[in-house]
């Protein structure tokens, strides 16, 4: 079952998840049935082009938006039909890194305030929050008198580090990554994913690493789903999809990954797609990706692959591979 890719042992399972956003002329299917599982203290790499539905996927798995089909389980519960209310102790569990630590940190709440909110929501002891609360910015690589500051004090990737220290301020199981290092300037960006490594040992954590940076995701993942329209069209372990892409999709996503030596950068096949990324108001039929695929016959326009396990847990959805 698609809902066990990853294995029995699943920390979360997705079953057929989608989320449709209803817009003037119809209706946008940004997540379109997508299935995975997560298995305790493994990184899911989820990659794909922008717009593709990643960002979205992780919003509704965490429940800020509500979704229109499929299921979410998360340590044997179903979550997805609970209240808001009788969502707030798994929230607890389930926490979420944003992507822009700009815009998703407060100017007017000082950086203590910032790590403390969940703290309060989900009433921590009064006694424990300061404490906590110096301990979590020694833990992501701050000073603790840095807690008396505002964010606009300090540099895009120390505000990223705000956002992860509010993140574990409540202890969390699993976190979803939305892109924490695409705002950020490529020499910082190492810098978090490394911290990200470091706490992930250090507390156990499980992620959801959602990012477009093919090399950053091969260096943090366990697994990596590529996704494409709304559907995940690839999912397999790290080491094996970098080496042995089997979606056309996967395949011209690595020959686009940047190699410093200019001689090996030469001698590589980029494979350039042709063609805009088609309207999720109106996805083609059969495989979407056949309208810039070089591989495409006439059963591709018109059936609909479904992922199929080629070995070693390397699952793809594609009539060619």
């Amino acid at each position: 079952m698609l809902g066990n890719m990853g294995g029995s042992d699943a920390l979360l399972e997705v079953r057929d998840l989608m989320k449709h956003f209803s817009v003037p002329g119809g209706l946008v299917r940004s997540v379109d049935g997508v299935s995975f599982s997560i298995r305790a203290g493994e990184t899911l790499g989820l990659v794909g082009e922008s717009g593709c539905g990643k960002t979205t996927t992780g919003r509704t798995i965490v429940r800020l938006y509500e979704p229109t089909a499929g299921s979410i389980f998360f340590q044997g519960q179903e979550l997805t039909h609970l209240t808001q209310a009788q969502m707030l102790p798994w929230r607890k569990k389930i926490q979420m890194i944003f992507q822009d630590p700009y815009a998703s940190l407060n100017p007017r709440m000082t950086v203590s305030d910032i790590v403390m909110e969940p703290m309060v929501i989900h009433k921590v002891p009064k006694d424990e929050r300061a404490d906590r609360v110096r301990r979590l910015l020694t833990l992501v690589g701050l000073n603790s008198e840095h807690g008396n500051r505002y964010p606009h004090e300090f540099s895009g990737g120390q505000r990223q580090r705000i956002g992860i220290a509010r993140a574990l301020a409540v202890e969390p199981d699993f976190i979803v990554c939305d892109e924490p290092i695409s705002a950020l300037d490529v020499s910082i960006q190492a810098q978090i994913v490394n911290t990200l490594e470091d706490l992930q040992r250090e507390l156990g954590l499980t992620y959801l690493f959602i990012a477009h940076d093919l090399s950053m995701v091969k260096h943090i993942s366990d697994r990596v789903a590529v996704m494409y329209l709304g559907d995940i069209v690839e999912l397999a372990e790290s080491s094996e999809l970098y080496t042995n892409p089997l979606h056309p999709y996967t395949r011209s996503l690595l020959s686009a990954i940047p190699v410093p030596d200019p001689d090996l950068s030469d001698s590589r096949h980029r494979i350039v797609l042709e063609g805009e990324i088609p309207s999720p108001l109106n996805p083609p039929s059969g495989c979407k990706f056949h309208t810039r695929c070089s591989c495409a016959e006439d059963a591709c326009r018109v059936e609909t692959p479904g992922m199929t396990d080629r070995g070693d847990g390397h699952f793809v959805a594609c009539l060619k591979a």
